[in-house]
């Protein structure tokens, strides 16, 4: 079986490629090759799994035209490709930025999106398109919307944690109660793989996550237990922690309402849906799944 994937060479292509290797023929798509897609692209392919995309920007410098032409457009493109090829399984991975770039409560797939930002309005712009197309008989296509994703070799955010972490850094804001849901890179390929191999799950759009939500201060334990030091955890009060903030939005502070709001907000989103598709349990839990990628960061 041949498959081609976009975007193969990303923390989540090579993962990918590493899971899928020894059952499939894979093939990388080039720029090039995205750039000038049409139905002879995709003769004799099983399935297109479409990871290439513009990322979230998280110091707003890019330019917003550059997430339509490459979230929308080229998934688009690539699509409408596919529609009218002989392949037979169109995988796209979404964002759950699609949806909500907030959560009260847990995220389903039922919630009206309301996206935000660019990052958020293009990826909609390209799930709203996919389910707009007519779907002609023997093909499919999966909708992922996957949470915050991590694992060997990811470089964001949890790297940056584990780094304060290892220089003994306390962590302040362990006083909040917050649960975040994330989702390991393999628990991520497993569901693929499963997408690929079976004709039983029907199209649309399916949330990812890990199955256990965790705090950051789980997190924190989490990365200190692996380079066997005890979590240093301060439990400020967290009025106080807030009173710092809004001094800091006066004075131009590091530590503002904002950057407070994103560290310890909540973000739960269920993966009920595709694992009920699927019928089987991740590979996975989330502490393993961190375990892991703690490990890679140089831990134990």
């Amino acid at each position: 079986m041949t498959l081609h994937i976009t975007g193969g060479t990303g923390f989540i292509g090579q993962n990918l490629v590493t899971y899928l290797q020894a059952d499939y023929q894979l093939h990388k798509l080039t720029r090039n090759e995205l750039s000038n897609a049409d139905k002879t692209s995709f003769e004799c392919v099983e399935a297109l799994i479409h990871l290439a995309g513009k990322a979230h920007d998280l110091k707003n410098v890019s330019d917003p035209r550059e997430y339509y032409a490459v979230n929308f457009e080229l998934t688009k493109k690539l699509y409408d490709a596919f529609l009218v090829s002989a392949a037979k399984k169109f995988i796209f991975v979404s964002s759950v930025k699609a949806a909500a770039d907030s959560v009260n409560g847990t995220l389903t797939e039922d919630a009206t999106p309301d996206p935000k930002t660019d990052y958020g309005k293009s990826k909609l712009m390209a799930e709203q398109y996919i389910q707009s197309q007519p779907l002609p008989e023997g093909k499919s296509y999966y909708i992922l919307r996957p949470c915050m994703i991590h694992g060997p070799g990811n470089k964001g955010n949890l790297n940056l944690l584990y780094q304060f972490v290892k220089k003994g850094i306390p962590y302040p804001l362990a006083g909040f109660e917050n649960k975040r849901s994330f989702l390991s890179v393999e628990n991520l390929c497993f569901i693929i793989k499963e997408l690929i191999e079976r004709d039983d799950i029907t199209s649309g759009i399916y949330h990812v996550a890990d199955d256990e939500p965790l705090s950051t201060s789980e997190v924190v334990s989490i990365l200190s237990a692996s380079i066997n030091e005890k979590p240093k955890l301060w439990k400020i009060p967290p009025g106080l922690i807030k009173s710092v903030a809004k001094l800091g939005d006066k004075l131009h502070l590091p530590l503002t309402t904002e950057r407070l709001n994103k560290l310890t907000e909540s973000y739960i989103v269920s993966n009920h849906k595709i694992k009920q598709a699927i019928g089987k349990d991740l590979p996975l839990t989330s502490r393993k799944g961190l375990e892991i990628t703690a490990a890679s960061f140089g831990g134990k």
